[in-house]
């Protein structure tokens, strides 16, 4: 067997090639198991193999069992987590997810295959060059096979920006039914990142919402609509609205500062008050940030700090 033909599929699949794959470069199926027997290739599946000289990683064992699998196979549930940069145990087995159900797959115990009923959010992402589930899809199947995990795995999720909270509490509604194991600990630890029963845009609002409580500020609402437009905060009862400026969103985009400064331009006019606090000061500074928002209130609605 001329290696050659099948370099190019080798070289984008970690040093795997598979029979199918060898068959469409022009090379016979008795070509591919001569290659066997002379030592070219090493068998790791059936109708897949690893090129001999090329280094055995654990992209390659991964790899090798998705393409084992068959061509509609996907990286999924503690596998697909991994290949996001989930911390994940070096001892996992590794999920295989089959979207067509009456495929049969006999890969050995250290593979585990699974045949969801809930085929939603199956198209495939490339991780690694390897076929995987798309993050909403993997924390859904994370949580039915390890709930534990399920609190950082998100938290790695949105600090990493892989996805926004809006999109995960979506992907929890759009998976949500009878017999879907794993939503409810999903769903449980996302609620770390709603206020008042709605998603974040930004980890900044929700450091926000703990300097509220730990400095015992008074009450805000999230995202209210303040003379059409939406804000962060407001301070329950009083005039004042609270801003948090990410420097990625407010000061980077010339358009988002343009809109920034009409929004506070109209609210104003209407006799609202608008504080705007930035990463720095709310994470780094917060005991001032607190103080400052303490002393608008004593300006604005003395009545919310009397005992």
């Amino acid at each position: 067997m001329d290696l050659r033909l099948i370099e190019p599929f080798a070289s984008r699949h970690h040093g795997v090639v598979t029979i199918t794959a060898a068959q469409h470069a022009g090379i016979s199926p008795s070509a591919w198991y001569r290659a066997h027997d002379r030592g070219l290739v090493e068998r790791m599946y059936p109708g897949v193999a690893r090129i001999v000289g090329s280094e055995p990683t654990r992209l390659q064992h991964l790899i090798g069992a998705v393409l084992a699998s068959g061509p509609d196979a996907l990286a999924s549930h503690r596998t697909a987590a991994a290949l996001w940069g989930i911390p994940r145990p070096g001892d996992d087995p590794v999920d295989v997810i089959l979207p067509i159900r009456t495929h049969e797959a006999d890969l050995g115990p250290e593979i585990v295959v699974h045949r969801p009923r809930d085929r939603r959010d199956l198209a495939p992402a490339r991780r690694m060059c390897i076929p995987t589930t798309n993050i909403v899809r993997t924390l859904c199947d994370l949580g039915a096979v390890d709930p534990s995990a399920m609190p950082g795995a998100v938290g790695h999720v949105l600090s990493a920006k892989l996805a926004s909270v809006r999109a995960l509490d979506d992907g929890v509604a759009r998976h949500s039914g009878p017999g879907r194991t794993g939503i409810v600990v999903f769903r449980n630890a996302l609620q770390g990142w709603l206020l008042d029963g709605r998603p974040a845009d930004s980890v900044l609002e929700l450091a926000m919402r703990d300097l509220v409580a730990r400095f015992h500020l008074p009450a805000v609402e999230f995202h209210p609509v303040v003379s059409d437009y939406e804000v962060d905060f407001r301070i329950v009862g009083s005039p004042i609205l609270i801003e948090c400026d990410g420097w990625a969103t407010h000061g980077l985009d010339h358009a988002t500062f343009e809109r920034d400064r009409a929004r506070d331009a109209a609210h104003t006019v209407a006799g609202f008050v608008t504080l705007r606090f930035t990463y720095a000061a709310i994470v780094r500074r917060p005991a001032a940030t607190a103080s400052r928002i303490r002393e608008a209130v004593g300006r604005w609605a003395p009545h919310l700090l009397v005992a």
